[in-house]
């Protein structure tokens, strides 16, 4: 069982591991540990169930965009460490909760630490929040059921388990593999319900497209027969 945002929320000092992705809350993240610096981080943090950050990073600019005060990210916890003979290790992580990095802490540590502060989305109306959530969870369910059809049966996407609106829209958001730039504004977003929403317009403009698609894949499979037209 993963920590609690309580739990992280008490953290202010934070190893950062700067990235040129970004964790959504909720998304399990495997990675490949092989820099000596972060060989050292993964020490230092006890290995499972330690905790530190992962920020976008750029690693196009030049020199490359490290994590810079002002900056959002994601605690991630440490669920499964396998180390290998020469000292690299592939782990597995989930994101437990985001922060803001406050500034960086100067010490003698190879790899960076921030000063951060954990938050949470601001209250929203409970009901307008949940009945978007209810039409998210829907639009996805069917967004599974096409990609799956047209995987043969192979599930593209995973399926999810119904759970409270907040957690809903950054597991989504994760599952749908938006681009960096996209992932990053929903995490500094302060709103379930504006998140929600950005999130129900992809579903809605493209899951029919989706379902329509899934069933020419699907007529095409049986050489074109089917009792079901189509209005092409």
């Amino acid at each position: 069982m993963s920590r609690s945002f309580e739990d992280v929320a008490k953290i202010t000092e934070l190893p950062i591991f700067p990235l040129p992705l970004v964790m959504m809350p909720g998304e399990m993240l495997p990675l490949h540990i092989f820099e000596p610096r972060y060989r050292r981080m993964l020490r230092d943090i006890g290995g499972v169930g330690g905790v530190f950050g992962i920020t976008l990073s750029d690693p196009d600019k030049d020199p490359p965009a490290v994590a810079e005060a002002g900056s959002v990210g994601c605690a991630a916890e440490v669920r499964e460490v396998q180390t290998m003979d020469d000292g690299r290790s592939n782990i597995v992580t989930i994101g437990v909760g985001r922060y803001r990095l406050l500034s960086l802490i100067d010490g003698d540590k190879a790899y960076l630490v921030g000063d951060v502060a954990f938050f949470r989305d601001e209250p929203d109306d409970g009901n307008v929040a949940e009945e978007l959530a209810d039409e998210v969870y829907t639009l996805f369910e069917r967004m599974v059921k096409a990609v799956s059809k047209m995987q043969g049966g192979r599930d593209a996407l995973p399926e999810l388990t119904r759970t409270d609106a907040e957690s809903l829209s950054f597991i989504i958001s994760a599952a749908l593999n938006f681009q960096n730039d996209q992932k990053a504004a929903f995490l500094k977003m302060t709103s379930t319900v504006e998140r929600l929403w950005n999130i129900r317009k992809v579903l809605a403009e493209n899951v029919r497209q989706m379902e329509a698609h899934s069933e020419i894949v699907s007529i095409a499979k049986t050489n074109g027969h089917s009792k079901k037209k189509l209005d092409l």
